[in-house]
This record gives structure tokens, C-alpha cells and sequence, in this order.
């Protein structure tokens, strides 16, 4: 492998620690404790462990975490309620409510309830718009992850050519504004783009957030380029034994690594960058709402 691994784990890490430095600034200098409340909705095995690790790392760093554990039969009216009573309590200053829900709820309805200044994933169409205009907004969790690792590792990206393989609302599409913002020429590819490989090619960053499992093979990167994978897939892994499974990225790590300049491996890149940025979203929503100044290097 020729590629500098980039270590999301240990870069976590340093936000997490300047995330808590600030929290205690915040206590001592003004008398204010962030408050992140994350509403769970259900019994989705996967949910209960993210948001139970999200609870941890929120008191980790000195904040209070509100937790909202509802039955999945809930109805639409008394979660919009818990969002209302959460909008309205001056101790919470970010909502998040743990997605997919319930196919009986209305994610958007839901989503739209949140108050914009608190919606610290980033989902809320206020938030959207404003970050699509380049205006000041919150930044979904992700895309803002992988753009803090990408100004770390090159300094400035502005002329940089960027390619982001996939068009969600929650990666994709943000990251890509993201990317224009920091003045990269960049270039939104998904399955319909003509000739994938060669739109690849031309990239000096390249981000993988489409959901298919090593899509992406080494031949399709500029030597040199910097690969930031945001897939989380898992598949069998026979190797390992009958019925084990592995997790693996949205492109093929061993022949990429040999070609790109830096890469972030799955599990350990991307990964933990979304839970430090939501504890920094929660500190920047925190500083908004009391009008102090903004964590520098914790927002887009």
C-alpha cells in the first residue's frame, strides 16, 4: 500500500477533545451547558447501539444528553409533540431524531417540525437551502466529517477537482456544496453518469458515499488522488468462517490504496467523524443561540 491512511478514529478523537475543551470554556466563563436530546423511535437493533454511543460521547465531552425513547406504535401527533416540547426547552440546544423511522411516520413532516437552529443533523430544509446558497447553516454530520479531513490533509481545496459518487440528501448532495464552498470544481456522479470510470479519473478528491460494496476499483483513480469512502456494507466474509461478515466501503480498499495519495479505510474512517460532528454541531448551535463565538474549526 502506498497511500496515507487517513485515521477518522484519531481524528475523532482530536475534535472530540477540542469539542470538551470548549464545553468547559463554555461552563465556566457564561454558565451554560450544551444539551443534545435524540429522540429513538422503536426497537431498530442498529439505532439502539448508535444512539446509546451517541449518549456516551455527549457526556464524554461534558454536555447533557436527553434521551426520548418512544414505542414504535407511536403516532405522528405525540412525536411532533416531544419535537415541540424539545424546540421549546432553553436546556436542549440540538434535536436529533434517530432515522429510519416507522414506515406509519412522515420523516419529512417530522424533520420539518425540528427548529432549524437546533436541527443539529443538518436534515431541515431551512438548513438545506441555506447551505445551498452558501449561507451560514447546520451541516449534516457526514459530508462536514469528510470535509474536516480533507482541509487537514491538503491545507487549501480550492481548485481542487472533486467527484462525489452518489446523490443522497444526506451525503452526496451536501457534500457537494460543501466541496463548491471551499471553491473545488466538483462533479455529482450516481448510476446514470456516461462512462463512470473516466468522470473518476479526472478527480484529485473523490468521495464514494453510493451504498454498493467496493464499487469502486483502484483503475478508476488518478494516481495520487485522495479517497474519502463513506460506505458501510457488510458482506460475507467466508474467510472468516461459515456465516461470518465483514465490513467493507463503497470501494475496493487494497487496489485503491495502492494507487491514491490517502485514503480512509472502513471501519475506521469516516465512521466515528459522524458522532464528533454532531457533538460539534450541538456546540456550534449552543454559541448561536447565546450569541458567542462560533468553535473555530468545528463548522463548514
Amino acid at each position: 500500500m502506498t497511500a496515507q491512511l487517513i485515521d477518522g478514529k484519531a481524528f475523532a478523537a482530536r475534535v472530540r477533545g477540542q469539542v470538551a475543551e470548549h464545553v468547559a470554556r463554555l461552563k465556566q466563563d457564561h454558565g451554560i451547558v450544551p444539551g443534545l436530546a435524540v429522540v429513538l423511535v422503536g426497537e431498530d437493533p442498529a439505532s439502539q447501539v448508535y444512539v446509546r454511543s451517541k449518549g456516551k460521547q455527549t457526556v464524554e465531552v461534558g454536555m447533557t444528553s436527553f434521551e426520548h425513547k418512544l414505542d414504535a406504535s407511536v403516532s405522528e401527533e405525540e412525536l411532533i409533540a416531544v419535537i415541540d416540547q424539545l424546540n421549546a426547552d432553553p436546556a436542549v440546544h440540538g434535536i436529533l431524531v434517530q432515522l429510519p423511522l416507522p414506515k406509519h411516520l412522515n420523516e419529512d413532516l417530522v424533520i420539518g417540525r425540528i427548529d432549524p437552529a437546533k436541527d443539529v443533523d443538518g436534515f431541515h430544509i431551512s438548513n438545506v437551502g441555506l447551505l445551498g446558497t452558501g449561507q451560514k447553516s447546520m451541516v449534516p454530520c457526514t459530508p462536514l466529517g469528510c470535509l474536516m479531513m480533507l482541509r487537514d490533509h491538503f491545507g487549501s481545496l480550492s481548485g481542487c477537482e472533486a467527484v462525489v459518487i452518489g446523490r443522497s440528501n444526506i451525503v452526496g448532495k451536501p457534500m457537494a456544496q460543501l466541496l463548491l464552498g471551499d471553491s473545488c470544481t466538483v462533479t455529482i456522479a450516481h448510476s446514470r453518469t456516461r462512462d463512470l470510470p473516466e468522470v473518476v479519473r479526472r478527480a484529485d478528491i473523490v468521495v464514494a458515499a453510493v451504498g454498493r460494496p467496493e464499487m469502486v476499483p483502484g483503475d478508476w483513480i488518478k494516481p495520487g488522488a485522495v479517497v474519502i469512502d463513506v460506505g458501510i456494507n457488510r458482506i460475507a466474509a467466508p474467510e472468516k468462517g461459515a456465516g461470518k461478515m465483514k465490513l467493507v466501503g463503497d470501494v475496493d480498499f487494497s487496489s485503491c490504496a495502492e494507487v491514491a495519495g490517502a485514503i480512509t479505510p472502513v471501519p475506521g474512517g469516516v465512521g466515528p467523524m459522524t458522532i464528533a460532528c454532531l457533538l460539534a454541531n450541538t456546540l456550534t448551535a449552543t454559541c448561536r443561540a447565546n450569541d458567542l463565538p462560533e468553535p473555530e474549526g468545528l463548522t463548514a
